[in-house]
């Protein structure tokens, strides 16, 4: 499951770069903007879900898969997740 970055008591001013389509486990389609940044060397992104406004951005870490493609990797590392908050949140 990812991390989750809520929005509750402020505004972010984070300029999307895209808008992309996931689907889930049970074959749904959704549609999220995506906000990508880079922190300590690594590319992240939050993605938050344009059908649940309310439900907060999803953060991963980019990486590059065999194929040379972009892969959305869960951060499962704790430490690393909280890291990245904080540097998301001393970004508003």
């Amino acid at each position: 499951m990812a991390h989750k970055h809520g929005h509750d008591d402020h505004e972010h001013e984070h300029e999307f770069s895209d808008i992309v389509v996931l689907e889930d486990e049970d074959g749904n389609e959704h549609e999220c903007a995506i906000y990508d940044f880079e922190f300590e060397g690594q590319a992240y992104a939050v993605l938050f879900p344009l059908d649940d406004p309310e439900e907060g951005g999803l953060i991963y870490r980019l990486e590059i898969d065999d194929a040379g493609e972009e892969v959305l990797m869960e951060i499962e590392d704790d430490q690393e997740f909280e890291r990245v908050v904080a540097f998301l949140e001393s970004e508003e």
